[in-house]
């Protein structure tokens, strides 16, 4: 699978774009912007861009109003085809956000359901009570998705519902090619709606790739044969900002060794999730880390752990936000991409994560661990990395029998030798390639 050897971006184009919060009716094409940063994506390293959503909606895109209309804040269906095939031309993959769960209240379904009510066609397109009344006083009360009653949730055990979802994927398709989904709250999904649209999406394009967002729990419930391909590793997202934070590395390695280890108990060895340090609902790595010399090392655990690194727009240069301010903070429109310091780092982890094999599909080995460091291996029997942190501000030299006696850094170039130990200066990061396997 291409995604398993990729780096993603993400955009969340209502706000990258400048949109009104509120759908005005006014179509304004804005959604070339992402076009414009197809040199920037492609200059960071990634091959993926992740969209959130597009499609026609009532306020923040999670709303859906109609799957097959491109926002009209955003612009048209043709102009979002013109930027999926500038995306393509400059080698980066498109995976949309499929919102399949809910609706929004201007659901061109629901909407006739408040019309018509008991005559509405498409009253088993949802979870309805025609003997109760809604906070909206409709007349009917329905379920919305966890008590949000302005998100509608879809009847996923009715065909319809299932076929209409599908035909709208087909469309996408067809129409911009796309090259994946990203399934907004997949622990909802029923997973026999999850194994029908695997199964749909495995005939309708080689290697289409579905992805989704999971909290907690047993990942394998989602992630399989027949399932999904991939999902968010929201575990190890909070043991990476936390392990920093507290100055304990051994949160972050227990869970890649719970996730990832040599144990035959092992949860998900082989399986490709996708891993981040923040993203659109959460606050920005920059922000929530202590120590602002911190930030390069969150990234470097993350490209070399197990899984699909995935950056969000503007971290790459240490953009700053915090989810108290709302989500607005965390979704801004940005004149123009940046490139610092930070960006030089990160462009250099995603170009070794990206050529590496085992950084992409190595096992995972711990081999030194304290509160302040931890070096740890991936493998495969072709190549051999070592990743090494020190997030103490002071320097650190490991010990320990690394099984060679040099090593090439991927991120800086440089030759390592292992003779009298090894020395990680304060704060930092290295990607070490041995020079057997």
């Amino acid at each position: 699978m291409w995604a398993d050897k990729s780096v993603f971006y993400q955009i969340y184009p209502l706000g990258f774009c400048g949109a009104p919060k509120e759908n005005d009716g006014v179509t304004v094409s804005r959604i070339g912007k992402i076009g414009d940063w197809a040199p920037h994506i492609q200059k960071l390293g990634a091959g993926a861009l992740y969209l959130s959503p597009i499609f026609d909606s009532d306020r923040h895109g999670y709303d859906t109003r109609d799957y097959r209309k491109v926002d009209c804040r955003l612009g048209t269906n043709e102009d979002f085809a013109q930027v999926v095939e500038i995306l393509h031309a400059h080698g980066i993959r498109v995976v949309l956000d499929g919102v399949f769960n809910h609706v929004g209240r201007g659901f061109w379904a629901f909407r006739d359901v408040q019309e018509k009510k008991w005559d509405s066609p498409y009253k088993d397109w949802f979870h309805i009570n025609f003997n109760g009344n809604s906070n909206y006083n409709d007349g009917f009360w329905y379920e919305g998705w966890e008590g949000h009653f302005e998100l509608v949730k879809l009847n996923l055990r009715n065909p319809a519902v299932v076929d209409y979802l599908l035909e709208c994927v087909k469309f996408w398709v067809e129409e911009f090619g796309i090259d994946g989904l990203r399934l907004d709250v997949a622990y909802c999904l029923e997973i026999d709606f999850l194994r029908r649209l695997r199964s749909f999406c495995d005939g309708l394009k080689p290697e289409f790739f579905l992805v989704g967002e999971t909290l907690h729990g047993d990942y394998n419930r989602w992630v399989g044969d027949g399932l999904l391909h991939s999902c968010t590793n929201y575990e190890c997202y909070k043991g990476l900002y936390s392990s920093l934070n507290s100055m304990n590395l051994f949160e972050i390695v227990h869970s890649l060794k719970r996730q990832f280890g040599p144990e035959p108990w092992t949860l998900y060895k082989g399986k490709h999730l996708l891993c981040f340090a923040d993203n659109h609902d959460v606050t920005r790595a920059a922000s929530i880390l202590k120590n602002p010399a911190h930030v390069p090392l969150i990234y470097g655990l993350a490209f070399g752990m197990p899984g699909i690194p995935c950056l969000y727009y503007g971290s790459e240069w240490g953009a700053l936000g915090e989810k108290s301010q709302g989500d607005d903070a965390l979704r801004p429109a940005f004149d123009a991409p940046e490139w610092n310091a930070l960006t030089d780092q990160i462009a250099a982890m995603a170009r070794a994560h990206r050529e590496s094999e085992a950084l992409c599909y190595g096992d995972f080995k711990d081999i030194v661990l304290t509160n302040h460091q931890t070096i740890f291996q991936r493998r495969t029997d072709a190549e051999r990395v070592l990743v090494a942190v020190n997030a103490s501000d002071a320097p650190y030299t490991a010990h320990f029998d690394a099984g060679c006696g040099q090593a090439v850094d991927l991120i800086t170039g440089k030759l390592h030798d292992f003779g009298g130990g090894s020395e990680l200066p304060p704060c930092s990061v290295a990607f070490w390639k041995c020079e057997k396997a």
